[in-house]
Parts: C-alpha cells; structure tokens; sequence
C-alpha cells in the first residue's frame, strides 16, 4: 500500500509539472537572439488576424510600424487597417529596465505591459481596454513573439477574460531593409 501511495505521488509530481507554461527562460539558447532595440528600429510591416474561441477568423488586418529608440525608450508607432476598412492607431512607449526585462505602455494599454525577453523569444502580459460595439472590455494579453531570422518575427498573442479563453491573434512581422 505504502509503494502505491508513493507512486500515486509520483505520478502527480509528473502531471502538474507537465502542466507548467512555459517562460521565456526555456528559449534562452535559442537562435538568433532577439535584440529588441535592434529589431524594432526603422520600419516594419505586419499582417496578422484575430480568431475568436472557436477558431473563427474575426477580424484580418495590416500594420505599418515606425519604430525608434533614444536610449533605453522605444516609440513603436503602429498604424492598423483592417480588411473592413477601418483605421486603428496605436503608439507604444518601451522602456528597458534590465536585462531581458521591458516596460510598455499605450493609451489602451490598463496600466503596464511586463515584457520579459530570453533568446530568440519575447513574452509581454498585460490588459487591453478593447472597444466592442459601445463598451469596453478589459482582457488578458499573453503575447509571445518569436525572432526567425534578422527579418522576420512571428506573434500569438492568447485573449482571456476571469481565465477563459476569448481568441488568439496571430501576427506575421517583416522588418524592411
């Protein structure tokens, strides 16, 4: 009886610890190495897409980001045109605080975005204020963005609200030369 408890505890240590997320810290060795201040200088383009829970693609958009950097703070000043028409702007304000270690706000940015950086990887968590119809809905943003090559950086971003999951953006960013 005493072994089966012990396996039984065994087997619990197991699953909880295959249910752990992962953190930037496992892609610390990964190559090219992300140098923020780097990538996102000059101006990159962007086409990306929201799929809402079901896996439904909601929205498609292009973005054209101007980016710049005057020491530790970054300007990325994002325009967004949807495959409705309609215009978005968005401008971030990046500051590095550390090593591997970022703080962005925007004006629908609640509070701050904590962006934590290893290898070839870049993981922001933060709240956006998103406008649905005529209110505004504070969600969860776990965004991770992936270097490729000196050019290209894929994004997914997972959308949660109380811990249940609303949708996934899935961006595509091409740096030009």
């Amino acid at each position: 009886m005493k072994y089966l408890k012990n396996f039984c505890a065994a087997i619990a240590i197991v699953l909880l610890a295959s249910c752990a997320a992962p953190e930037p810290s496992n892609y610390a060795n990964e190559k090219p190495t992300l140098d923020m201040q780097q990538y996102f200088n000059g101006t990159l383009d962007a086409w990306g897409m929201f799929q809402d829970r079901s896996g439904k693609i909601v929205k498609r958009f292009t973005v054209v980001m101007r980016c710049k950097w005057d020491g530790d703070v970054g300007t990325l000043d994002e325009d967004f045109t949807y495959s409705d028409g309609t215009k978005q702007k968005r401008v971030w304000t990046l500051r590095k605080v550390g090593p591997g270690r970022y703080i962005g706000t925007a004006p629908d940015v609640v509070g701050e975005a904590v962006g934590t950086s290893a290898g070839n990887v870049l993981r922001w968590k933060y709240v956006l204020a998103l406008p649905v119809n005529d209110r505004i809905y504070n969600v969860n943003m776990d965004d991770w963005m992936i270097l490729m090559d000196d050019r290209v950086m894929l994004n997914r971003a997972a959308m949660s609200k109380f811990g249940f999951g609303l949708g996934e953006v899935t961006i595509s960013f091409s740096k030009r030369l």
